[in-house]
């Protein structure tokens, strides 16, 4: 390869997961502007702390029973008409919860950001698959994955401001604008590798084979699948908690004014935007350098999430500095942890990636269907100790499924008995 194409597929490759990082972020913004409405909005409308877990439990419900239906869709629609597709389907639903007052319509306008949002993650890992070599790809997940963080800590101030300019309406208005936006310009500026690369568009050609459900039931046929699908699950239940209960939390339970909510409670973001680009960049190093995989993908998950228990330590201090001071060394560890979509490409059938994709992320998206209610109902008494043990307790359940499931790392080779699956 020439100098110049060369340069041309580097910067290509830069501006497809700028794409994807800013889409990751907004996407974030409108799975948490809930959690930043909920005080506001659950004061004035008369919600409960139950009332208040199914909401934030419905976007889950939908969001991981689609994963399956979006993964199979990522392997058949291009990127470029999906994504902008999906994103303005979930940003007018956003949109249409600064006009509804009920418990119902919010759980139906979240229900329906779930389902939008469903394919959006593996779509991601999709592109990245397709764009970035096995040796760049942790790294490049990294970099994506980041978004969630490095836009949770900025936009919260950023979403406070705005709920106390506008009210928590004109939140949700102003979040699925800028969505409807955001899908425009993804249309205009993406592109597939087949679209400045002739030999991707030759293989290409070849990618696409027609679903079958022994596909589906292969991916759930075997013991390292599950190993990282229930590692998902226990990730997403502390993903879960910042993304829902954790300004509550703050606010309500630990006395934090609104300001201090907005500013202090961004500090755990940036600490897991830092575990997540050290996590990607580590472990790509480690294997150019040689080191296993079972080392250099592994140790970053195992460490993160045994660093995640330390939630638990904010159940037994009081000074505002020791409860971010746990839960940033918390959130860190989750940050540290998320490049488990590393193993989706390293251990899926070939031509599976989008359809194990999306159950990794269903069983995942589990978490967010249980975690919210379970807390709601845990805190209900007026206690949040036994809501932060629980997390704990998801975060050494992930920690051993990764120790003991997972197994050797390498991809899964369909049995010659279920070769028709890939004809």
């Amino acid at each position: 390869m020439s100098i110049d194409k060369s340069h041309q597929q580097s910067k290509a490759r830069f501006k497809i997961l700028s794409l994807i990082f800013l889409s990751v972020v907004i996407n974030y913004m409108d799975r948490s502007n809930m959690a930043v409405a909920a005080p506001m909005l659950s004061a004035e409308l008369g919600f409960t702390t139950v009332h208040m877990g199914y909401i934030f439990a419905a976007f889950g419900a939908t969001y991981a029973l689609m994963q399956i239906p979006g993964g199979i869709l990522v392997d058949y629609v291009k990127p470029r008409i999906l994504y902008p597709f999906i994103l303005t389907a979930w940003s007018i639903a956003t949109l249409i919860q600064g006009f509804v007052s009920s418990v119902t319509a919010l759980i139906g306008c979240r229900m329906a950001i779930g389902v939008f949002e469903a394919p959006s993650y593996p779509a991601n890992n999709k592109i990245v698959t397709s764009w970035f070599s096995e040796e760049e790809r942790a790294s490049a997940i990294a970099a994506y994955t980041s978004g969630q963080f490095i836009g949770l800590a900025f936009l919260t101030p950023v979403l406070i401001f705005i709920q106390a300019s506008f009210g928590w309406r004109g939140l949700f208005i102003i979040s699925g604008l800028i969505g409807i936006v955001w899908a425009a310009i993804w249309y205009f500026v993406y592109r597939d590798p087949s679209d400045v690369n002739e030999a991707a568009k030759e293989e290409a050609k070849t990618e696409v084979i027609a679903f079958e459900w022994k596909n589906l039931r292969e991916a759930f046929s075997h013991k390292k699948l599950w190993g990282i699908y229930i590692g998902q699950f226990c990730l997403g239940g502390l993903l879960i908690f910042f993304l829902t209960w954790f300004p509550t939390y703050l606010m309500e339970f630990k006395g934090f004014s609104t300001i201090k909510t907005g500013f202090l409670g961004s500090i755990p973001y940036i600490f897991a935007f830092f575990g997540v680009l050290i996590s990607g960049f580590l472990s790509d190093f480690l294997v150019r350098k040689g080191v296993s995989k079972e080392v250099s993908r592994k140790a970053p998950i195992i460490a993160g999430m045994l660093l995640s228990t330390s939630i638990v330590g904010a159940n037994y201090v009081d000074s505002e500095f020791a409860v971010i001071a746990l839960l940033s060394i918390a959130f860190f560890g989750n940050g540290l942890a998320s490049i488990t979509w590393v193993f989706v490409s390293l251990l899926a059938p070939e031509r599976m990636v989008g359809l194990v994709g999306g159950c990794f992320n269903f069983i995942g998206g589990l978490s967010g269907v249980c975690v919210p209610i379970i807390i709601g109902y845990l805190v209900e008494g007026g206690d949040f100790k036994p809501a932060l043990i629980f997390i704990g307790a998801l975060a050494l359940i992930g920690l051993s499924s990764y120790l003991f499931l997972v197994g050797k790392v390498e991809q899964i080779e369909i049995k010659p008995k279920a070769a028709a699956l890939q004809n």
